[in-house]
């Protein structure tokens, strides 16, 4: 039967034919799908339920998708595509520019639509729901939006000419939401909402994502009762097995759909499901309701995407797109790690070895490629990956550029590395008495090398904005990631912007005319094929992408010093005049080397 389903989920609809089909699918598939998450619920029940999610579907798109997306969007989706060459996107806080007189998310509108056309064709907007506490991710209210970033319509103004990427948390509601509220008091159906248990032998080998108490005892009405509270005692973990937190959240998906979203960020998803006796990470039912996911948000939005973020080992973290019927992207979490190493070592031979064995993954399907994000970089995803030592020496230098690293607790008790907490323009300083020699170049190797990797680029809006570790706002709260969580006065940046000499402007420029330049090149679709010519050395990262007249060779230089490099490596060199489409120059006729320069990147075409 899956195997069924995959293969229809990976079949294009044309937009016009789109919505019947997809609503189709969602009749025939959801019943059997419900069936394994509520296997202790009648099929009578389960048909009903099916019926209650789909019933409002038909209402749930308000803005057209002609309105908005740009053009190229269009084009994309006309032709079943949900991604292109020119698809990229842009994570940011609703507050992240802040003005007296304007809301938070239309100080963004307006900064996306003056300085970053060509990098934010999708924006990922950070929760922006009310909530309590961990940067919007203790969801407080499922149906109202936080006055200070604005109100359901300022979201759907911001939908306009892109893509909104939103957050479904998943895992926790805030310990403020009105199902814990429901829970004190015993009123139902909002009580079984919530997961309660108690500490026992059954629940030893839970995976942790943070050092926190597993479980929080809370006053109810009938006295003192423990719920779990996998990520804090503020995040108060809800019960998928009740099926009135999944109406609950399609709710909220048609809220989404109604004011402009249309890809879905899945946060922390591989915890939803508690079994006893297991260590309650990826269990089947977390793959179903990815599935459930999906094809309810299909039945909306035909061109819709569905993303996970699991900060997991990389092969926990491919499970999620295998199948071809779960997530359409899922984030490439060892890519941060791995490339902040190669950088900070002058070794990039971990990297090229990765990045040799890049995933065969279903059709339809991609990985979204970042180096900085809201949270930390995640060091779970180098388990088999990186040694000790080497991984002990990335810890000691992010350390000495002002970053932190924080922990996550074993079922024995014992306190591991779980993330490093640093803004990624600081990461890129060098060491010694200049921090900023070379630190440009470095960072914009970096942000290059995302596009040139097959799958979709994602920018941190802050890291685009060249920005260093906001010590001041983590002084403030306390909170290791608020490093790397800043807010940006709106008169100041449009300076910082306006000056030619500075790092922002430099760095928005330069990945401007780059997104500029793979809009305009086969070979760096998001689904071309990708050959490594540089396996086993420490030195270069050379990508081939591509094939035949429209191959392109990406080639990164991670050291330090200026190198030469001989065309002779390039496939089909000999007789070739070489063109550099990311600097805008030619070689000269019969040349036989590249002068790269430290931390240099070009891109070659026959």
């Amino acid at each position: 039967m899956r195997q069924q389903f995959a293969e229809l989920c990976s079949i294009p609809v044309e937009l016009g034919k789109g919505m019947v089909s997809k609503q189709l699918m969602a009749h025939e598939w959801l019943p059997s799908l419900l069936t394994e998450l509520y296997e202790h619920h009648s099929s009578e029940d389960l048909n009903r339920l099916s019926s209650q999610l789909l019933h409002s579907e038909r209402s749930a798109s308000a803005i057209p998708i002609s309105e908005t997306v740009d053009a190229g969007i269009a084009d994309g989706a006309a032709t079943g595509a949900r991604w292109d060459s020119s698809s990229c996107v842009l994570i940011a806080y609703a507050d992240s520019v802040i003005a007296d007189d304007q809301p938070g998310l239309r100080c963004l509108q307006a900064l996306l639509h003056r300085h970053f056309q060509g990098l934010s064709s999708v924006v990922h907007v950070l929760p922006f729901l009310c909530a309590t506490s961990d940067g919007g991710f203790a969801v407080a209210s499922h149906e109202q939006i936080d006055q200070r970033f604005g109100d359901w319509n300022d979201l759907a103004a911001l939908a306009e000419g892109r893509q909104l990427m939103a957050d479904l948390v998943l895992n926790h509601i805030s310990a403020s939401h009105p199902w814990v509220r429901a829970f004190l008091k015993g009123e139902q159906p909002g009580a079984r909402c919530v997961l309660a248990a108690a500490p026992n032998p059954c629940w030893d080998n839970v995976v942790r994502p943070r050092s926190s108490a597993l479980f929080t005892t809370l006053a109810t009405d009938r006295g003192p009762e423990t719920v779990w509270t996998t990520f804090g005692p503020d995040q108060v973990d809800v019960n998928w097995r009740e099926p009135e937190v999944l109406l609950g959240f399609t709710r909220l998906l048609d809220l989404f759909c109604r004011y402009g979203v249309q890809w879905l960020r899945l946060d922390a998803v591989g915890f939803v499901w508690k079994q006893p006796f297991t260590d309650c990470i990826h269990q089947p039912q977390a793959h179903r309701l990815v599935e459930v996911l999906r094809l309810l948000l299909e039945s909306r939005c035909p061109q819709g995407v569905v993303v996970t973020e699991t900060n997991v080992p990389e092969q926990e973290n491919l499970s999620y797109l295998t199948t071809g019927a779960e997530a359409h992207l899922a984030y490439n979490f060892p890519f941060p790690p791995l490339v902040l190493e190669a950088c900070l070592s002058r070794r990039a031979d971990l990297l090229n070895a990765w990045l040799a064995r890049w995933p065969q993954l279903p059709e339809g399907t991609g990985l979204l490629n970042f180096t900085a994000c809201h949270d930390g970089i995640g060091l779970r995803p180098l388990e088999g990956l990186m040694e000790s030592d080497r991984l002990l020496q990335l810890l000691k230098q992010c350390e000495q550029r002002g970053g932190l690293v924080s922990h996550r607790r074993l079922a024995d008790g014992l306190e591991v590395p779980y993330e490093i907490n640093i803004s990624w323009w600081s990461a890129m300083a060098a060491p010694g008495r200049d921090p900023s020699h070379h630190q440009r170049a470095r960072f914009l190797l970096t942000q290059l090398l995302l596009l040139t990797v097959p799958g979709v680029p994602a920018f941190y809006l802050p890291a685009l904005l060249a920005t260093p570790n906001d010590n001041a706002r983590f002084r403030l709260s306390g909170h290791r990631r608020d490093l790397n969580r800043p807010q940006f006065q709106r008169d100041r940046l449009e300076r910082l912007l306006a000056d030619p000499e500075s790092d922002t402007n430099q760095v928005v420029a330069t990945l401007q005319q780059a997104m500029a330049v793979r809009r305009g090149q086969a070979a760096l679709d998001p689904f071309a094929p990708m050959k490594v010519l540089s396996e086993g050395r420490s030195d270069l990262v050379i990508l081939q992408r591509g094939e035949g007249a429209s191959m392109l060779f990406a080639i990164h230089n991670f050291s330090d010093v200026r190198l030469s490099f001989p065309l002779s490596m390039l496939a089909a060199s000999t007789g070739s005049v070489w063109h550099d489409v990311l600097n805008g120059h030619s070689l000269v006729a019969g040349q036989t080397a590249l002068d790269l320069e430290p931390f240099a990147v070009h891109w070659l075409i026959r």
